[in-house]
């Protein structure tokens, strides 16, 4: 079991249940200077965010590498670091001028899927140096539906043994997919579940087979993708906006919209109730949120301590936008 809440809580009083992620700092989508990513890191910092999420798929390295930097100096009792395994970074047997992943980084690494101990342990290996510190808080199996069968416990038992030797705290997922996350919940074999675009103001795709086993359990769940990666992240649904990095249907921008008009009705935004709602379960301990400016940095944090009238909540149920809120 893990108390995130807690966690962040005991790090100072006013730490908000938000945190930095780190897809942005490894050029996800746009390319940042590394000036500006540091910026970003200080201006979360500044503001009191003390947990940051990353990977070593983010820009193959670079957004370990960047955090790592930008984190340097500080006391370590005083952050909270997650990252992933699963995705060893190699390099290319044919490099490419650019990654293919997503990211604006050069192609000349490549990601391999490995979830075996060895692989596992020289992940974190890596990760450890790219990030200049001695040990990971939270240490997550990261998109294993995307492998193979099976990959999730074999990345779980390699994490286990990491854990029991004091390399690691906390365990467990992050995916994009609920499939199968009951029963790692159910079984104790996981502390932590970092679930993105499957519970947001869009859909509650997580609520019954992942947010109340976890509940029930004691397992944090952390919220990613609570933007829906673009649709929710103004306060009126722009042209063009991007659902799951795709292009917004037709359904989902009417949707947006209707959320929109029953949150400036009741004296908020839509951005600030993409970050709020999900808090409202008892389960998701912490949303994480992409940043890569100051500029981003210092909105989400004025967002998340704004204060949502509850009836918002009860306005959004009643007119079918959301279920009711969870109690």
């Amino acid at each position: 079991m893990t108390d995130l809440t807690a966690l962040l809580d005991g790090l100072g009083p006013h730490t908000p249940r938000i945190g930095l992620g780190g897809g942005p700092l490894g050029n996800h989508g746009v390319a940042i200077s590394d000036d500006d990513a540091a910026a970003t890191v200080r201006e979360a910092w500044d503001l009191g965010i003390r947990y940051f999420d990353t990977a070593p798929h983010y820009g193959l390295g670079l957004a370990e590498r960047r955090l790592g930097e930008a984190l340097r100096g500080r006391p370590r009792k005083e952050f909270i670091i997650s990252s992933k395994v699963g995705r060893l970074i190699v390099p290319a047997e044919q490099p490419r001028e650019f990654d293919d992943d997503g990211f604006i980084v050069p192609g000349d690494q490549t990601r391999q899927w490995d979830f075996s101990a060895a692989g596992v342990e020289r992940s974190l290996d890596s990760s450890l140096e790219r990030l200049g510190l001695d040990y990971i808080d939270i240490l997550l199996v990261h998109d294993p539906d995307q492998a193979w069968p099976g990959a999730a416990r074999e990345g779980l038992d390699s994490l286990a043994r990491l854990k029991a030797d004091g390399r690691v705290g906390a365990v467990g997922i992050g995916t994009n997919s609920t499939a199968g996350l009951e029963t790692f919940i159910d079984d104790g074999t996981v502390d932590v579940i970092m679930l993105a675009n499957r519970y947001s103001l869009l859909t509650d795709d997580a609520l019954e087979p992942v947010l109340e086993p976890a509940r029930r359990a004691g397992v944090a769940v952390v919220a990613v993708g609570v933007f829906g990666t673009g649709l929710l992240a103004t306060p009126r649904p722009v042209a063009g906006a991007s659902l799951e990095y795709r292009a917004a249907d037709r359904a989902a921008i009417e949707r947006a919209e209707a959320i929109a008009d029953v949150c400036e009705a009741h004296g908020t935004d839509l951005p600030t109730a993409a970050i709020a709602y999900p808090l409202l379960h008892p389960a998701v301990q912490a949303v994480a949120l992409g940043m890569r400016s100051p500029a981003e940095a210092a909105a989400n944090v004025r967002r998340a301590a704004a204060t949502v009238p509850a009836a918002l909540w009860v306005a959004l149920a009643d007119a079918g936008l959301v279920p009711a809120p969870v109690a």
